[in-house]
């Protein structure tokens, strides 16, 4: 009798008894909150991207709103996001009281297209880049408009831990930019982000208003329970049990990230065998991929069925996802606000009807990469029929 293979995940979070071993501690300790593990793991995080600054929070998003939030972005401001990325980046957005102007993207890449970006009219207060699936934006040309029009840069870092553009790391590309811990992304603390900065001004700020305001942090308070509130904050702190994790997790990255590279370069050997079908690169120009996932887009006059690929890669025991089900500014709340209307961001449709993101990441067991290859391309021939 064969043995059935193992299912393959799209994502799964690598967890050793490091990690065990650091939840255990801090357990231990009673030590939940406003310990000196977030500040270590803020350091090793900085250090990893070459930042000067790391301010932990409970999620990417939060680092985006927060960020906004501190900057003064509110209502009359507008804030250019990519037509394709997680509602999350819009969200933070609207959350500030400021309109999201969204950009179609880039074919080749599915980043926020430098062309679409220069042709927007009237004033930006902000600009929020995502580096989709990894691949770093045309950072050269998004500067450019950022300095015409007086914006800021928040980079969406959400999958681009390690990400290079130039040589310097996403997240160091602009003000600063904000990474997601979640359990399937390249490092996980369970739930949590970061926002990365050069500028300390800010990163004491981002600091003081992800805990209320406070005027003086726990440490810092002569008197326990005594502080003052002298500015408009929120409670998006990291807990000690999530940096602990965290911190194991940034001590893996070099195994993890090779691992990812390996995988994808194997996968990619296969895919590009298959007439008809296009994967997003994992560097263009100046740009080198994290290597979150393979996107392979399927042909553009839908001659291969998306649900039959991805039905039979679910047969075989293989996990996909789509990155994104649709454009933003095409999800209900957004096109009943703001009217928009199929048709309007005709590069983001496309991508959203016709791309599969598979797995690359360190959970793929030896010859993994190779098994999902050979399952992809029989259920692509299915779909073509």
């Amino acid at each position: 009798m064969t043995d059935t293979p193992s299912p393959i995940p799209f994502g799964k979070p690598q967890l050793d008894e490091s990690a065990f071993d650091a939840v255990r501690t801090v357990l231990e300790s009673g030590m939940l909150v406003h310990g000196t593990v977030t500040p270590a793991f803020e350091e090793a995080f900085a250090a990893r991207i070459g930042a000067k600054e790391a301010v932990a929070v409970s999620s990417c998003t939060a680092g985006l709103h927060l960020t906004l939030f501190v900057k003064g972005i509110g209502p009359g401001d507008r804030v250019a996001v990519p037509a394709m990325t997680h509602v999350a980046t819009a969200h933070s957005v609207e959350l500030v009281g400021a309109e999201p102007v969204f950009v179609d993207v880039d074919p080749a890449t599915g980043n926020m297209s430098p062309a679409a970006l220069e042709a927007v009219d009237g004033p930006l207060a902000a600009i929020m880049p995502v580096h989709y699936l990894g691949l770093p934006c045309d950072m050269d040309r998004i500067r450019a408009v950022a300095e015409a029009k007086g914006a800021f840069i928040l980079e969406d870092c959400a999958l681009a831990v390690d990400a290079t553009w130039d040589g310097l790391k996403a997240g160091t590309l602009g003000l600063a930019g904000s990474f997601s811990f979640y359990p399937v992304k390249h490092m996980t603390s369970i739930e949590g982000g970061m926002v990365t900065t050069n500028d300390s001004g800010l990163a004491t700020q981002l600091r003081k208003r992800r805990a209320f305001g406070y005027n003086r942090a726990l440490g810092e308070r002569t008197r326990p329970g005594i502080y003052d509130v002298d500015t408009l904050g929120l409670n998006y702190r990291m807990s000690e049990v999530e940096a602990a994790v965290g911190l194991t997790q940034v001590a893996r990255m070099d195994e993890f990230q090779a691992a990812r590279r390996s995988n994808d370069a194997a996968l990619r050997a296969i895919l590009t065998r298959i007439d008809g079908l296009t994967l997003f690169p994992d560097r263009h120009g100046k740009a080198l991929s994290s290597h979150y996932c393979l996107n392979a887009v399927l042909p553009k006059d839908g001659s291969v069925s998306r649900d039959v690929v991805v039905d039979g890669l679910k047969a075989r025991g293989i996990g996909s996802s789509v990155h994104y089900p649709g454009p933003v500014p095409l999800f209900t709340y957004y096109s009943d606000k703001y009217g928009y209307k199929s048709g309007d961001f005709p590069v983001a449709e496309w991508l959203a009807e016709q791309t599969i993101s598979l797995p690359v990441g360190p959970h793929l067991a030896p010859g993994d990469a190779e098994r999902l290859g050979n399952a992809f391309r029989e259920a692509y021939m299915e779909g073509s029929k």
